[in-house]
């Protein structure tokens, strides 16, 4: 039996006017934020459920709970902090994660390596980035939200 896993995730918000534009660990200056309980971060957030899901520690509800005051605002880097100590006192090591970026904006070409250097040094694994749109089709083309997928690949 291997000692690989795979896990893969789906991530979705709507778009916030005036809220910040956190995605992919970084502040996006001039952009409307995603709504949500947290700092709205899709990319995050599907790199968390795909690392949970490979682990078989269910998903990001199950992880940080919804509606907990402490969590309000968190800063999806931190949740992969939090990950990396999870899945690592459960006997799991994160061997690299694939995300994409399902959106209008923001562009992530003039950004891809500070948001993977980002990303990677919080989750403690290689993080490579990709991004991008539906020609303007359905409601990440319309602007209406943002959406992400990831893949991760851990070690027991």
């Amino acid at each position: 039996m291997s000692n690989l896993r795979v896990g893969s995730a789906f991530d979705a918000h709507q778009i916030q006017a005036g809220k910040e534009c956190w995605i992919a660990g970084i502040l996006h200056e001039g952009q409307d934020g995603c709504e949500g309980h947290s700092d709205g971060d899709v990319v995050s957030h599907a790199i968390v459920d795909a690392v949970l899901s490979a682990c078989g520690l269910g998903d990001l509800g199950s992880f940080v709970g919804v509606g907990r005051p402490e969590y309000d605002g968190v800063k999806g880097v931190q949740l992969l902090g939090e990950l990396k100590a999870l899945v690592g006192k459960h006997g799991f090591l994160v061997l690299n994660v694939s995300a994409q970026l399902i959106a209008q904006t923001p562009k992530m070409g003039p950004v891809r390596g500070e948001c993977e250097r980002v990303l990677s040094e919080a989750l403690g694994a290689p993080v490579s980035i990709s991004a991008t749109t539906t020609d303007h089709m359905g409601f990440t083309g319309s602007g209406e939200g943002r959406a992400a997928i990831a893949t991760a690949l851990v070690q027991v």
